[in-house]
Order: C-alpha cells, then structure tokens, then sequence
C-alpha cells in the first residue's frame, strides 16, 4: 500500500522560494500506468476504478497517446468539480459509497468525476522524485501539454484527467479561492523532493476558513467536547462544538473556569451561563448546530457575550471580501427571506454566474426596499461606490463590470436582485452566443415555451448544434447556443429568423413572430429580434424581482419535460440544485468549437 507524501498544517509562506496550489476536497489518488496495467489506489489502498470508472475508460479511450510516456505514476485528487477552483466533497462521497454498477455507471455519465494532477513520480518508467518540485512540475506541465489535457481544472470536460496548475503569487490564488469558496492552499517549496509516507515542513497547507465569534454554552466531561452558541433575541441559540485547536494550558485554564461557573448538571454535561467568549473557525456550517472540522482560535477578552447576535454569526458565515459591508442584514426583500439569506446565496453562487458576468456592460435592477418596494433600472455607476468597483464607458454610460465577487456582493449589499447582460463582451464587435428567448403570454401557457424549446432543440440536433436551456425565473424559457468564434449580429440574425421560422411552420395556431402584443392571441412569442446589438438578457442564476424570488435557472434537458414548471427555482431550490447537480452549462465553452456554425450560416446566407 503506497503512503501519501502530506502538508503540515500552518501559516502558508509569502516568499519567492514558495509555489501554490488550489487545494480540492476529494480524494487522494495515484494512478500508475504501464504497457500492461492500470493501477488507481486510495491512500487507504483500495482500488478507485471500480466506483470512478471514468478515469479508466478515458485511458482506454486514449491510449496510444500515453503509450510513449509509459511507464507513468501521477499523483492527484479525485474530485467532482462544481467550478475550476471548487469541488464538492459530499457528491464524490457519495459515489464513493456506491456499489451497483448500473448506478455507478448512470452517475458518472452524467456527473463525471475528474482526477486532478498535481505531481508526477514516475515519467518515461524513471523514477523522477528525489528532482525538486519545480523540476517535477515543469515536466509534469509538459507531458499534459504533449497529451493535450487540460492544463487547468475544467468541470463538465470529457478529458478528466487535468492538471492542477502551481501559482507564484500567493495574493492571486488566495483570491482565487476566497471568491470561489475553495478548500485552501497548498504551498511547496521549491526545493522539495516527493518523500512517500512523510508530512513534511516543505508542503504546507491552510484552509479557507469562516471564523465566528461565540460563547461557551456547556462543556461534555466525558469526550471534552465545548458547546457554543449565540444570543437570538434574549434566547440562547446553540451553532456547534469545537475540541481541536486549543492548547493544553489554555484548556486546563477554561476547564477550571467552567467548573468554578457551573449553574447545572445534566449527565455528563456542565452548563454555564454566556460569559466565556471564543473565536472559532471551520469550514462550513453542515447542519443547524453542526460546523465542519471547527477549531479553536483565541479567547475574546474583548467582547461581551452581548455582542455574539444570532444577525452577526449569519453575516459571519458569508465569509465576505473585508471590502464590503452589509447593511440591515435582517432586511425583508421577499416573504420568509431577508437580505442576509439573499446575500448567502449570491455568496454560494458566484462561481456560477460568474462566467457570463465576465466583462459584459451591467444593468441592474434593483429593489431598494424589497419586492413590495418600488424598483428601478440602473446602468451608470452611482458616485458613491467604492474605489474597487471596476467601470466602462459606453455611449455616454459608465457601466459596470462585475468580475470579482466584491463588486457583486457590492451590488448585492446595494439591493440588485436583477443582472442583465448583453450577448457580448465589452471587448467583442459581434457575439459568440445565440440566445432564443420563449415568452408565453403568462405562465399558465408554460408548457408552450416546452414545446416550443424541444423544437429548437430537435432543429439544432439535426444542424449538428449543442444547445443548453435555461428558465428565465419568471413565465418562459432561454436556449442558447454557443458559437465557435465572434460574428457579426447581421449573420446571426439570419440564423435567427431562420429558426424562428422554422419552428413557427405547422404551428401558428400556438406560435407567432407577431410584435404587438395584442396581435398574438395568447400564442407564444418566438422573439428572434431580441437578440442584437445592445439587447439584454438576464444573467444565468440572477434572481428575479418577482414575488417568489425565482431564479433563471440552468437545466439539464431532460429536465424539459410536462411536468416542468418555472415555480419550482426558488432561491434555495437552486442553491441545493448547484450542490447536488453542478452547472447544466458548465460545457457551453467546452463545445464551442465543434459547433459548425461557419457552414451553416454561409449555406443560409446563399439562400
């Protein structure tokens, strides 16, 4: 059974001798291959093929490509990717406890994992791993070049073994997982070697961590376990237990405390009343007094058991960018929600929505006093944002570009429930994105917008076109489709119409190209002209300010059925949706170049 090389827990180094890597939460493999085997071990010794099956059949898929390499021993992680820098432990768990094979199989086609590289051992059947990490990294980077896998992790990507890249700058990938919720870092010097079995100094690691602050409710004399909790109101709320992270001393010291302070006994517990204030950090809150792998941090001599507020441990668990405040965290936007829910969820789902954010002109709108209030749209910048907040000048408009998650948790704090996007970037002329929207005249005429998507679909099918399909968090459906390259809005316009009219034939009595409203006779609007220059389109994953709080929201297809309804994306729907399911359009860049769009629209143009 092979042993691990493993990080030190500590302080990650800021020095130009240190490199940096994204740590992901999965589990530690290596993989060794040679002209007659295959070999994926766990740390524990047990055979990763059997339940990750895709690791494997990519090999045989490819096989002539690694043959000049062979033999080959990568070390990595398994993991399921729900974006490039985040991955979700609980989902590859869950496949690890799987048995059936119909049921691995049907999982891993439709959520596969990915084996992310992070050193190589054995290169060419020599054994490379006395030679320094930079050493190692540079050939490790070279043979997935030679291999043409991905140099960056890429969720949804077929090719599923990619690498884990190494980073200079330690500011840059803190960044990087602070903004996409990852795991943490690992930092290696540069003159380490791969040193099987060993936790060394030389690999030091350090997680993204939630720090609270709380006091100590009750400490269990049997385990030495401390509860702590927090003040709603007058009551006392419990949040968790921590036993790791303090020093003998200082346990000894609170030990004596609580025994001189207890108000009661039960069993095994002694309870005290809130005095004792602590900083404690974790990795995230898993249940509603339940936190993952909480730790110790230091006494806090200098706040009042007053100021631990069940308010203030909400805010605290966002994790935010030390640049943006929330204000009224407690505020009502939508019935049973508040500002500190909605702010949670734009937290968790940033990594999402980012991509198509991603230096687009911004218009927002937003709600200043929630959804019963009075709205407004706002394309210029307010004089009153903060230095951070990035903008572009356009047609006399100073929009913003929101490509960091401060500035969207900014326009969060500011109330935008609406993010609306052009179909291209700031810095392209044309677009590289077709989308149709579906608008039924209300939502009670939903299942139009299904028909009428399932026959775009069966139109891009037949063109040899992926397509992708979102709701758009209020009465109808969005289908896009990706293009190879930037083209002007006059070619896709033609692409447009085209389909347009072709799902309109032998369905006029349901479907219409009619502008005015009053002429479409509760038939669907196939809308071919919103899509064009200086048109908009809300963002994937945007909340919509209606009174349900719904959310346009990616799908997968065979979600696109009769029994779907645009009601069921609400705000916590989709979070627990991007938990257990990833993103449906996680493959939009992935397939752009296959899609054959230069033939089709030359073909429509001689038309």
């Amino acid at each position: 059974m092979w042993k691990p090389m493993l990080p030190e827990l500590g302080e990650i180094p800021n020095s130009k001798d240190w490199n940096y890597e994204i740590k992901y939460d999965g589990f530690r493999g290596l993989l060794f291959i040679d002209e007659n085997s295959f070999e994926f071990k766990s740390r524990n010794g047990n055979d990763l093929s059997s339940i990750f099956p895709e690791v494997y059949e990519f090999y045989q898929e490819h096989r002539e490509l690694f043959q000049p390499f062979l033999p080959l021993q990568l070390d990595g992680e398994l993991v399921m990717l729900l974006s490039p820098y985040h991955a979700s432990f609980s989902k590859v768990q869950q496949r690890g406890r799987m048995r059936s094979k119909e049921r691995i199989q049907a999982e891993y086609e439709r959520f596969p994992c990915s084996f992310l590289v992070f050193d190589l051992l054995v290169f060419k059947g020599q054994d490379i791993r006395k030679q320094s990490y930079p050493k190692r990294k540079e050939t490790l980077e070279q043979l997935f070049k030679d291999l043409e896998l991905p140099l960056h992790p890429s969720p949804g990507n077929p090719r599923v073994i990619q690498l884990i890249p190494s980073y200079r700058k330690l500011n840059d990938v803190w960044n990087l997982v602070r903004d996409y919720d990852g795991e943490g870092i690992v930092a290696k010097s540069k003159k380490s070697a791969w040193e099987e079995g060993k936790r060394t100094s030389l690999w030091i690691k350090d997680k993204n961590w939630i720090h609270i602050t709380a006091f100590i409710t009750r400490l269990d004399s049997k385990n030495g376990y401390y509860y702590i909790g927090v003040y709603d109101g007058g009551q006392v709320v419990e949040v968790g237990l921590f036993y790791f992270g303090i020093s003998k001393e200082e346990k000894d010291a609170l030990n004596q405390v609580i025994k001189q302070n207890t108000v009661s006994v039960s069993g095994s517990f002694r309870i005290v009343e809130p005095a004792i204030c602590v900083e404690v950090k974790f990795l995230e809150k898993v249940a509603e007094n339940e936190l993952r792998e909480p730790h110790f941090v230091s006494f806090r001599f200098d706040i009042k058991p007053e100021d631990c507020t069940l308010e203030k441990y909400k805010v605290d668990l966002l994790n935010m960018p030390k640049e943006v405040e929330i204000t009224h965290p407690d505020k009502p936007l939508w019935e049973g929600i508040d500002k500190v829910t909605y702010l949670g969820y734009m937290r968790e789902i940033y990594g999402f929505i980012q991509p198509f954010l991603q230096d687009r002109l911004l218009t927002v709108i937003r709600y200043p006093h929630g959804v019963m209030g009075e709205s407004f749209y706002q394309k210029n910048c307010p004089d009153y944002a903060p230095d951070f907040i990035k903008t572009i000048k356009h047609e006399d408009i100073d929009y913003i570009i929101c490509n960091d998650l401060r500035t969207y948790l900014w326009l969060g704090n500011q109330l935008a429930f609406e993010f609306h996007v052009p179909f291209n970037t700031y810095k392209q002329k044309g677009t590289s994105e077709i989308v149709f929207d579906l608008d039924p005249p209300s939502r009670d005429h939903f299942q139009l917008a299904v028909k009428a998507a399932t026959l775009i679909k069966q139109q891009a099918d037949q063109l040899h076109l992926h397509s992708f399909i979102k709701t758009s968090g209020n009465k109808g459906l969005q289908v896009y489709i990706p293009l190879p390259k930037t083209y002007s809005y006059d070619d896709t316009a033609i692409f447009m119409e085209f389909l347009a009219r072709s799902v309109l034939t032998n369905h006029e009595d349901i479907f219409t190209i009619e502008r005015l409203k009053k002429n479409r006779k509760n038939r669907l609007y196939l809308d071919y002209i919103q899509h064009g220059k200086g048109k908009t389109i809300v963002a994937p994953y945007s909340v919509r300010g209606n009174e349900e709080g719904l959310v346009a929201t990616p799908l997968y297809w065979d979600e696109v059925d009769e029994e779907l309804s645009p009601k069921t994306f609400t705000i916590e729907v989709v979070r627990k949706r991007t938990r257990n399911l990833g993103c449906p359009f996680w493959k939009i860049d992935l397939v752009r170049e296959e899609q054959p769009f230069d033939e089709i629209i030359q073909f429509l143009k001689k038309q």
